[in-house]
């Protein structure tokens, strides 16, 4: 495990995403990647402090519950855009198991497209569902895109800085 470690640098875990269903199916993933994860995340768990995190866009609605047997804290990003990934359901579900790194704007259309009290309602709205009871890292759902109006992505800061301190207001 101490080899592998020291060769994390070099080793990039596969994404298994798409925005209608993972780009793998739930088994290919359990018999091929899994293993391998909980491995690793045990060690690190066992011999640090430290958290894990999973980055898989898209929609992984199938394999959350398999991302958290393999012993990952985090998941980055929350596409909530993508099939099956309800800001809802996913906090029901799996709050409580596993940290929502993302989710908090949607970097495909409202934060590009949308209106500036459009980007804070929705911020705010992703607020109240992921925040309560901790387990929420305010990001937008991926990469801020190019050409995304400068009053959105400020708006999206004044609405963090209004509703993401904990206690949530």
């Amino acid at each position: 495990m101490q080899s592998i470690l020291r060769h994390l640098g070099k080793i990039r875990l596969r994404k298994v995403k798409l925005t209608k269903g993972p780009f793998i199916a739930p088994q290919t993933y359990r018999d091929l990647y899994k293993p391998f994860h909980k491995r690793v995340n045990d060690w690190v768990h066992k011999n640090t402090q430290w958290k894990t995190f999973i980055h898989s866009c898209g929609s992984v609605l199938a394999l959350i519950e398999d991302f958290i047997e393999a012993g990952f804290d985090i998941l980055n990003p929350v596409q909530c855009s993508a099939s099956g990934m309800e800001p809802l359901e996913l906090k029901k579900r799996f709050g409580g198991r596993i940290s929502f790194w993302g989710g908090g704007v949607d970097t495909q259309r409202t934060l590009p497209f949308g209106t500036p009290e459009e980007v804070k309602k929705e911020v705010r709205e992703r607020i109240e569902i992921f925040g309560p009871g901790g387990g929420f890292i305010f990001n937008a759902i991926h990469n801020i895109q190019a050409r995304t109006p400068l009053e959105n992505v400020q708006a999206m800061f004044e609405a963090v800085r209004e509703y993401g301190c904990y206690p949530l207001r």
